[in-house]
C-alpha cells in the first residue's frame, strides 16, 4: 500500500481535537487559526472509532486518539484505510467509488539563475498531437522578485500518467526531459530540476482493473463491514427463496387440489387418533381418502340374508388381526394380503366391506383410481408407493378400492406406459420381494366383472366371495330389514313379496320398499287436497297392495333396463 502523501496531523489549541488534514488550503486554515505542529508524509494505515473518539495509526508510531478526523484524500487512499471508516460508506455504493481510477501526474520545473535570459514569446502554452507534454507554463518570476531567475513548469498527459502509473520519478524525469528536449530544443540549461508526482491526481476515462493495488483488494473488512455484508446476504437468499418458492407454486396447477388434500388429511389424521406421525406430500394426498371407522353408521346387522359370508369373514380376515399372538407361529393362518369381493351390482359388496372397517375398526382408506393418476411422468408410482407406505404407517389398515376392474384390468400391449409401470409397482408393493408377511395391511376389491381383472391381481386376492343375487330366503330377510322401522300394516306377507321379486337384487329390494312408502305419501296427499276438513294428520301403513304396485313398477323398469342392455350389445 502506497503511503498516504502530505498528510499532516494538527493538535492543540483544537478544543480536544486533533486533525488529519492534506493540502495547501487545509494547512493554511490550520496555521491562521494558530496551529503550529503541522507533519508531513505520515503513512495513516488504520483509523477505529473507540466510543465518542478515533483511533489513529500511523506506519511505525503507536495508536494516537482524536476528538475528531478530516480527511482530505482521494478515493482510493480512503478505500484503502482499515478499520471502521468503510462503515462510513455504507450509503454510498463502494462498487461506484472502487470503480474510479486514477492516473499519476507529473510535474516538471526548470529553475534557472536571476542573470538567466531565454526568448520565449509566450506566458503559457498548449502542445496539440503530442503524447507526452500537453501544455508548459512559463512562470515569470524575476518580474515581481528580481533575486529569482525565470523557471518554466512543464506539465504531462493523462495517458501518459496512466502508462507510467506506478514508476518512481526518478525513472520518469529523464523520459520527460527528452520529450521537452525535441519539443523545445533551443533551451538553455536550467540551475535546478525538480520533478515532482501525485499519485492520485487525474481520474483517468476508462477504468483498468490492473492499476488497483492488490492491498486494497486483499485488505481485510470490518467489522461492520461483515455484519452488513451478512445480512444483505441474508436478506438476499430469504428474497431469492420465496420468489422461487412463488413461482414453483404459481405454475403449478394442481396446487390449490394439494393444499386442500392436505387440510383434509390432517383433519381426518386428528379424527382417527392418529398423532406424531410424519407425512409426505404424496401421503397426505392419500390420506385425504381416509375413512373414520367411527363415523360409520353400516354395521353386520345392517346387513341381511349375508350371514355366511359374514361368518367366514370374520373367521379369515378379522380374527387372525384381532388375535394375532395365536397365530405368531404360523404362516398359513396369517391374514390374507387381498380380499375380493365380487358378484351382481347391487348385493351389497360396498356394505360388507364398510362393515368390515366398522367392526374390525381399522383405518380404511377409500383408494379411487383417479388419486393416482397424474399428468407428470413418474408421479403415478410416487403415488402407488404413497399408499402401501400410509398404510403400514396406520396399520392395521385396509385398502378398499371400489370397482377394482377398471384400475387393474388385465394388461395388454395396448396399455399407456405409465399406466403399465403403475400396475407394475402397485403389485410389486402389494406382494413382492421386499414385502414383510408381519404387516397388517388388507386390499380390499369390490368388482361385478371378475372377469377383466389380471391374472397376477386374482393370484394376490386368494380369498375371494361371491356375494350373488338373494334367494327367497335372503329377500325375506332384508325386505323385514328395510321395513324394520317402518309403518306397516302386520298383514303383509313378506314370504309373498319375496317370491314375486325374483332376481331382484338387494339394491332393488330397497327401492322397491320405496316405492311402497311413496305411494302412501301420495294417497295422503290426494286425500288433503279433496278433503281439508281432514282433522288426523298422519301418513297411513304400508300395506300389501302397495307392495304388489311397487313391484309391478320395478319389473318395467329392470325389464327397460334389460332391453337398452340387449340393445347396447346388439350394436357393440
Amino acid at each position: 500500500m502506497e503511503a498516504i502523501k502530505t498528510m499532516s496531523l494538527h493538535r492543540q489549541p483544537f478544543p480536544q481535537a486533533a486533525r488529519i488534514l492534506r493540502g495547501s488550503l487545509t494547512t493554511c486554515y490550520a496555521r491562521a487559526a494558530g496551529h503550529q505542529e503541522v507533519l508531513y508524509n505520515h503513512q495513516v494505515t488504520h483509523i477505529y472509532q473507540n466510543g465518542a473518539s478515533w483511533e489513529v495509526c500511523r506506519k511505525g508510531t503507536a495508536t494516537e486518539q482524536f476528538d475528531a478526523v478530516v480527511l482530505t484524500v482521494a478515493i482510493p487512499q480512503i478505500l484503502q484505510l482499515q478499520g471502521d471508516v468503510g462503515s462510513l460508506l455504507e450509503e454510498i455504493p463502494r462498487q461506484q467509488l472502487g470503480a474510479v481510477s486514477y492516473s499519476s501526474r507529473y510535474a516538471l520545473g526548470h529553475f534557472y539563475k536571476a542573470q538567466a535570459h531565454f526568448d520565449v514569446p509566450w506566458a503559457a502554452k498548449y502542445v496539440s498531437n503530442n503524447p507526452c507534454i500537453p501544455f508548459i507554463d512559463d512562470q515569470k518570476r524575476n518580474l515581481e522578485f528580481p533575486e529569482c531567475g525565470p523557471s518554466m513548469v512543464v506539465h504531462i498527459s493523462v495517458p501518459f500518467g496512466v502508462k507510467h502509473l506506478e514508476e518512481a520519478k526518478e525513472q520518469v524525469e529523464p523520459i520527460i526531459l527528452v520529450k521537452l528536449n525535441k519539443l523545445l530544443p533551443g533551451l538553455p540549461q536550467p540551475d535546478s530540476i525538480k520533478c515532482k508526482k501525485w499519485r492520485y491526481s487525474q481520474r483517468s476515462k476508462k477504468m483498468v482493473l490492473k492499476e488497483i493495488p492488490t492491498e486494497s483488494v486483499a485488505r481485510p473488512l470490518g467489522r461492520n463491514e461483515v455484519i452488513g455484508l451478512l445480512f444483505r446476504l441474508t436478506i438476499f437468499g430469504a428474497v431469492t427463496y420465496f420468489t422461487i418458492k412463488w413461482m414453483v407454486d404459481a405454475i403449478d396447477p394442481t396446487r390449490k387440489q394439494k393444499m386442500e388434500a392436505q387440510k383434509q388429511a390432517e383433519k381426518l389424521m386428528k379424527q382417527i387418533g392418529v398423532q406424531n406421525v410424519k407425512l409426505s406430500e404424496y401421503e397426505m394426498s392419500i390420506a385425504a381418502h381416509l375413512v373414520d371407522p367411527l363415523t360409520m353408521q353400516i354395521t353386520w346387522s345392517d346387513i341381511a340374508g349375508l350371514d355366511e359370508v359374514i361368518t367366514e369373514l370374520k373367521d379369515t380376515v378379522i380374527l387372525p388381526i384381532q388375535k394375532r399372538h395365536l397365530f405368531e407361529g404360523s404362516r398359513l393362518l396369517q391374514p390374507p394380503k387381498g380380499v375380493l369381493l365380487y358378484g351382481p351390482p347391487g348385493c351389497g359388496k360396498t356394505l360388507i366391506a364398510k362393515a368390515t372397517a366398522k367392526e374390525a375398526g381399522f383405518r380404511f382408506i377409500n383408494l379411487q383410481p383417479s388419486t393416482l393418476t397424474d399428468k407428470w411422468y413418474g408421479e403415478s408410482q410416487k403415488l402407488a408407493a404413497a399408499v402401501f407406505s400410509l398404510a403400514i404407517k396406520l396399520q392395521p389398515s385396509i385398502i378398499f378400492i371400489d370397482e377394482i376392474d377398471s384400475f387393474l384390468r388385465s394388461r395388454s400391449s395396448s396399455d399407456h406406459e405409465a399406466t403399465a409401470m403403475m400396475k407394475a409397482q402397485f403389485m410389486s408393493l402389494w406382494d413382492g420381494l421386499e414385502t414383510d408377511y408381519n404387516c397388517q395391511v388388507i386390499i380390499m376389491g369390490a368388482t361385478n366383472r371378475p372377469q377383466d381383472l389380471d391374472s397376477a391381481i386374482l393370484r394376490r386376492m386368494p380369498t375371494r366371495f361371491h356375494i350373488n343375487q338373494p334367494n327367497v330366503r335372503q329377500r325375506e330377510e332384508i325386505l323385514k330389514l328395510i321395513l324394520d322401522n317402518e309403518n306397516v300394516e302386520p298383514t303383509v306377507d313378506f314370504v309373498e313379496i319375496a317370491k314375486e321379486t325374483d332376481g331382484f337384487s338387494g339394491s332393488d329390494l330397497r327401492e322397491l320398499c320405496r316405492d311402497a312408502a311413496l305411494l302412501c305419501v301420495r294417497d295422503f296427499v290426494h286425500n288433503t287436497h279433496a278433503n281439508d276438513s281432514l282433522e288426523e294428520d298422519c301418513i297411513r301403513s304400508i300395506q300389501q297392495q302397495d307392495m304388489q304396485r311397487a313391484i309391478q313398477k320395478m319389473r318395467k323398469s329392470k325389464s327397460a333396463g334389460g332391453q337398452s342392455v340387449l340393445m347396447h350389445a346388439a350394436m357393440d
